[in-house]
């Protein structure tokens, strides 16, 4: 294997898809030292969500006593869960209460960078392990889902920085982190089903980052509206 253009193609998707969404909040871009600090972070958020993951992991047998429904479990709360539960808690801590937080765009913008930075790690891992196949497969697959699935989380951060009360603030970012989780989960079912439900099932996961993504679109074409008919940018010339 060619370790220096595996790395490169393990890397590349995640920095492009950064540069991407850096770009698409071209009205008021963010500062660029948060961005490189919350991509950093999100890479780094990699390590610990591999030690929870082999914690709960190890607790299978207790938690999940049929075997049939681990690939469930493994899907939603070992990945999931805990994957996005460290995105979002960068960006709450990181960039929430940040003045230059001023767009509804910029809750997506800074969970796709932290959603990047994890997933650039994790592709490295993969890469390093299983090839240069996997790094061509997972730039097609993998990272553009947990691109998606940040967008949809990010939209409704941004939502709740603007709510009006703190009830629909924790509402708001529930329903962003819950509908991640589920489309993230969805996506890994798919994969982790396989050997213990059916080999087809690997099949649903075209339909989920089609429906993902679509959702993905939709989402930010909302945030960009909203901004606009709010004030918070203006309509370009």
């Amino acid at each position: 294997m060619n370790v220096a253009l595996a790395l490169t193609l393990a890397i590349i998707p995640a920095v492009i898809i950064v540069i991407y969404f850096y770009r698409k909040d071209k009205a008021k871009p963010e500062p660029k030292g948060l961005i490189i600090r919350i991509f950093l972070l999100g890479l780094f958020s990699t390590l610990p969500a591999l030690i929870l993951e082999m914690l709960i992991s190890e607790f299978r047998e207790i938690l999940i006593p049929y075997h049939i429904l681990y690939p469930v479990f493994k899907a939603f709360v070992v990945a999931a869960l805990v994957e996005e539960s460290l995105k979002l808690f960068i960006v709450r801590r990181v960039a929430f209460r940040k003045k230059c937080f001023d767009e509804i765009m910029d809750g997506i913008v800074y969970a796709v960078v932290a959603g990047m930075g994890f997933a650039c790690l994790e592709n490295i891992l993969y890469v390093l392990g299983k090839g240069l196949s996997v790094a061509i497969l997972r730039a097609f697959t993998a990272i553009p889902l947990h691109a998606a699935v940040s967008v949809i989380m990010g939209y409704y951060i941004g939502m709740a920085k603007f709510s009006k009360d703190k009830g629909t603030e924790r509402l708001l970012i529930c329903k962003g982190f819950l509908l991640a989780v589920f489309f993230h989960g969805l996506y890994d079912l798919c994969i982790f089903a396989v050997p213990i439900w059916n080999p087809f099932m690997a099949l649903g996961i075209v339909p989920v980052l089609i429906w993902v993504i679509i959702l993905a679109r939709r989402k930010i074409k909302f945030a960009l509206r909203q901004d606009l008919e709010a004030g918070r940018i203006k309509a370009p010339a």
